[in-house]
Formats: structure tokens, sequence, C-alpha cells
């Protein structure tokens, strides 16, 4: 395996960048409605949600997801990848995570590194992208799932008592077994596909009529 160049690693930075404007921060993956349920109460609590999200949930779905985009040889091939990533969203708020932040990855990245993704959802857009782009599939990988557990721990310290020393301790241990995940799915096959963070997928179904909130999802 190459080793990935600076420029790459660069671009992948930017990307996956809090500041890359995708609105992920407006995101909690259902983890709001969790903590209003009293499912997740504090950092022990929060950080074995989150485990079960990335290894069981959408953490494995969307980085097969991703791979299976990131191998992908035509646009008919990526237009089928996506619908199965849009049938897959297990309720509306999950669409409009994936689909919303697609398309704000697509716009500013096209606009930037040229190619059209408009009207793919998230995962399949990064995946083209950095196919593209000549980016390493694993590197892709590993960065996007450790971008998207940084945005829920920090949604968990808006919702919990959860200091920050605390919420870093718990990324770095969570994100030392990324590249396991990475590695798990970069066959991109989705006959592999399936989640069972059920209580995940509960969460954001229950979030769609809660009555006060913060987060779009």
């Amino acid at each position: 395996m190459a080793t990935p160049t600076e420029t790459q690693f660069l671009t992948l930075t930017q990307w996956l960048s809090p500041a890359y404007p995708v609105g992920s921060f407006a995101y909690s993956h259902g983890l709001e409605a969790a903590a209003g349920q009293g499912w997740v109460t504090d950092a022990p609590s929060l950080e074995a949600w989150l485990e079960g999200v990335m290894w069981h949930g959408a953490g494995r779905s969307d980085t097969l997801i991703l791979a299976a985009a990131w191998r992908a040889k035509t646009a008919d091939m990526i237009a089928e990848i996506d619908e199965i990533a849009r049938a897959f969203a297990a309720s509306k708020e999950r669409l409009l995570e994936t689909t919303q932040q697609g398309a704000s990855f697509a716009l500013i990245t096209s606009g930037i590194w040229g190619g059209d993704l408009s009207g793919l959802t998230y995962p399949v857009a990064l995946g083209a992208a950095s196919s593209r782009n000549g980016l390493p599939l694993a590197l892709t990988q590993t960065m996007y799932l450790q971008a998207f557990l940084s945005n829920l721990v920090a949604a968990g310290q808006r919702l919990l008592p959860v200091g920050q020393t605390a919420g870093q301790a718990m990324l770095r241990r969570l994100s030392l077994t990324l590249p396991d995940l990475a590695q798990e799915t970069a066959h991109g096959d989705l006959d592999h596909l399936g989640a069972t963070a059920f209580l995940s997928d509960i969460a954001a179904m229950k979030h769609e009529t809660q009555y006060s909130r913060i987060f779009r999802s």
C-alpha cells in the first residue's frame, strides 16, 4: 500500500474538517433524543452508545457505502449505490442528514476540485470525490469515521455533563479502533450492508416529534 502524500493528507483534512461547510454540527444522529429519553446520561454511557453506532450502526454502513462508491467504475454504478444508501436510511431525519450534508459537500467540492457530485448522499459523494482525486481509500474511510465520531462527541458534550478532557479521552479511545473498522469494510461489498444499532434508529425516529430540540436529527 502506497504511503499517502502530504497533499492527500491535507486534502482529506480540509474536506473532513469542522470548518468544511457541510453543516455536520447541526446533527446529533438521534443522540439528542437518546439523551432526552435517559438512555444516555453521562460519559461512560455516551462512549458505549457511540461505540455501538460506529461498529454496529451508521459508522459501519456509511464506511462500507463509501468504499463501494470509491470502487465504482461508472456514474451508473455510483447512482445505484446512492439509491441503496437512501433506502438504508432508517428514518426521515437520517435521510435528511445524509442528503443535506451530501449536497453541501458536493457544492463546495465540485466548485473547487471539479467534477459533478450533485444529488449524492454524503458517504457516496465523499467516496466518489476521493477516488476521482486519487486519494487512498483506507485514509478516506478512517478520517471520515473520525470526523463523524468527533461530531457526535461534541454533540454529546452539549447535551450531557461530559467535560472537555473526558470527551477527548473518549474520542482517542474510540478512534484507535477505526482503522480496523475501515479495513473490515474496505471491500465495499454491499451484500454485507446491515446494522444492529436498533436503539439508535429508534432514537432518530423519536427525535422527529421531540418537542424541544437544538439539533436537526
